[in-house]
């Protein structure tokens, strides 16, 4: 009678895991360049002696690889990658990654992004342009040039997140690997005068989340019917004594 209770307590604790992850995902629908968030659970057996009790661990998180719908803007100044890749940028806390590539230019010609970090060149330097030249033009590559001259290049990299990574608010994503540049231009390319859009499909995260509501209602019933026939057991056997 205990192992069921534990069994329901651990299935609690998962899907107040993904009702969590759901709901940052809907809330984030409509964010340029965010990544849903996922989770895999993976079944725990545990021997209670005469039988096998299955349990579910919390789950590990992971991204959404699927690439959000494009939108044209027609500004110079954005930007969106095809493909499996990212942009860096340099905050005060350090580097992150991010697939918003809503980018201005300041005074003295240093790319940032909309929060005012430097957007970073492949080899995770700032990148400097000319504030007094024509509006950059980018290449699939991510190289600049202004007034026919090569300025530098928007950084692409590529991201194993399989040993986990920290989100830094909702569109900076930092691995625990290090990423590394993209070395080909196959695999992801840059697109100048478009957006990305989220990749959160808000109707098929709101059903999710009702279902896994209810399935997390069902698992409380339970857990309060099972915990009622253990007291009632004890007064039972306790009266008999």
């Amino acid at each position: 009678m205990q192992g069921s209770l534990y069994v329901s307590l651990s299935s609690q604790i998962a899907l107040e895991r993904r009702l969590t992850t759901l709901a940052d995902n809907v809330a984030n629908a409509n964010t340029t360049g965010f990544r849903a968030t996922e989770v895999k659970f993976n079944e725990v057996l545990a021997n209670t002696g005469s039988t096998d009790v299955s349990f579910v661990d919390e789950g590990q998180d992971y991204l959404s690889t699927a690439n959000g719908g494009l939108k044209t803007t027609g500004s110079a100044l954005d930007f969106a990658i095809r493909g499996d890749a990212w942009f860096m940028i340099e905050t005060p806390t350090g580097k992150m990654l991010t697939r918003d590539g809503r980018f201005t230019l300041t005074n003295t010609g240093a790319l940032v992004n909309i929060d005012g970090y430097p957007v970073l060149d492949p080899g995770e330097a700032p990148i400097q342009l000319d504030p007094d030249g024509e509006a950059p033009k980018a290449g699939r590559d991510g190289g600049l040039t202004q007034d026919g001259f090569r300025r530098g290049a928007i950084g692409l990299f590529t991201a194993d997140f399989s040993a986990g990574f920290t989100r830094k608010a909702p569109l900076g994503i930092v691995p625990t690997i290090q990423p590394e540049p993209v070395l080909d231009e196959e695999s992801a390319g840059l697109l100048q005068g478009y957006i990305e859009n989220s990749n959160v499909n808000a109707m098929s995260e709101m059903s999710k989340l009702i279902i896994i509501s209810r399935a997390f209602e069902n698992i409380s019933a339970m857990t309060n019917s099972t915990e009622n026939v253990f007291k009632e057991a004890i007064r039972t056997l306790g009266s008999g004594q």
